[in-house]
């Protein structure tokens, strides 16, 4: 088309031209809607063609066209040697390589790994070990860098099959977290299914590791058990799953977090760290009776505010059969039996600074549960949530009044 027509020469037309001698007409050049150019066109003699000169305007244009480019490379290539001096990409945003958005991946990472590893568990369990160790103290000089190094080692080994245990359970209820606790990385599709095996799978290996290099049996022991119990808890195959079945469900927990936690890592700093032999201690008996009824709580307590997606997957706790109200103030009944019980075994001891704290300790925990149990709605999932974290402060209370019973 005659409108479009950009060439550096002339070119005849395709259009007859009725007027005589010369005529100007307006092209467009390029693309700007204002670039049109006067042009005048001469007829020939025979009258069949017409010849359009515009060579010079066209040349002015170009030679404009080609100053401009000229420009805007020296500008462009001017900031790339800029750029390139100062270790940018050369096709970088602005603001793509700041120290905020290489961090914003990190953080995320360590934001669902957080999640994953319920944090609140995995306090328990550091601070149980670290109380039922003390326990095993016996004078000022037991404090020694070998006390220290195989806490640690029970700690670190502890807290990997933690990790594998909590995520197994995790894998297993995909399903019943996306109603019940859609946070979660596995039920949000932050993590994979493949993701959280290799998790599992590295840190049950990890922990075994650990356990072995330690060569102490009481934690291999410790952590065997962990690991089978807590696999039959959670995995879905035949004969497991044990978290279908309430009391078997309960019986699990009450195994890990009451006798295995208390008995084993006591032994572990008793006979391995120290080399003494194997005693039950008054303390340590205390510590595994008290800790059974905690756990029974922290079994039933846990389901209270998950009783939407268990009816739903036909998981059949407790809190689906009894109801959440019914349930709730036998998690209370419990634990106020619990308080009164350490408060007695408080009340009989010889030592007069032992005495005191315990029993004015569980005194003071029993009358601030009693309280706050009151002020429960339990019609809100939130508050009934709110109120589990509470117990579990009150798991991580007592592992600081233990050490102290005497």
């Amino acid at each position: 088309m005659d409108s479009m027509l950009i060439g550096s020469f002339p070119r005849p037309c395709s259009s007859y031209v009725s007027s005589d001698d010369w005529r100007t007409v307006k092209f467009k050049l390029g693309h700007s809607p204002s670039s049109y150019v006067p042009v005048q066109i001469s007829r020939n003699g025979a009258g069949r063609s017409y010849t359009v000169s515009f060579q010079q305007h066209l040349t002015k244009h170009h030679v404009r066209g080609i100053q401009e480019g000229c420009t805007f490379y020296k500008r462009w290539n001017t900031k790339c040697v800029v750029n390139a001096a100062s270790g940018q990409p050369l096709e970088s945003e602005p603001g793509a390589s700041s120290p905020k958005s290489t961090l914003t991946p990190v953080k995320n990472a360590l934001d669902a790994f957080y999640r994953f590893s319920r944090p609140h568990t995995v306090i328990g369990t550091a601070l149980s070990i670290i109380s039922v160790s003390l326990l095993a103290v016996e004078k000022l000089s037991d404090f020694s860098p070998l006390f220290f190094t195989g806490v640690l080692e029970a700690v670190v080994a502890a807290l990997l099959m933690n990790i594998y245990i909590v995520g197994l359970n995790q894998i297993s209820d995909i399903e019943i977290d996306k109603v019940n606790k859609p946070y979660l990385p596995l039920a949000s599709g932050e993590y994979s299914v493949g993701t959280g095996v290799g998790i599992v799978t590295s840190f049950a290996f990890m922990s075994f590791l650990v356990g072995w290099i330690v060569g102490s049996w009481p934690l291999f022991w410790a952590l065997f058990v962990s690991f089978v119990l807590g696999t039959a808890y959670s995995i879905d195959l035949p004969l497991l799953r044990w978290k279908r079945f309430a009391l078997v469900a309960a019986m699990c927990i009450l195994a890990v977090r009451a006798v295995i936690v208390q008995i084993a890592f006591y032994m572990h700093v008793q006979t391995f760290v120290y080399g003494r032999p194997a005693v039950f201690s008054r303390p340590l008996i205390f510590a595994t009776a008290f800790m059974s009824f905690f756990s029974v709580v922290i079994a039933l307590f846990k389901d209270i505010p998950d009783i939407e997606g268990d009816r739903i997957f036909g998981i059949r706790s407790f809190s689906v059969r009894l109801g959440q109200k019914r349930v709730f103030w036998i998690c209370i009944l419990l634990l106020q039996m619990a308080y009164g019980a350490a408060v007695s075994v408080g009340a009989t001891s010889s030592c007069l600074w032992s005495k005191l704290v315990t029993v004015l300790g569980h005194a003071v925990l029993a009358s601030i549960l009693w309280t706050r149990a009151k002020s429960v709605d339990l019609k809100s999932k939130a508050a009934i949530t709110s109120f589990y974290m509470f117990i579990w402060q009150l798991f991580y209370a007592e592992y600081f009044l233990i050490p102290l019973v005497r």
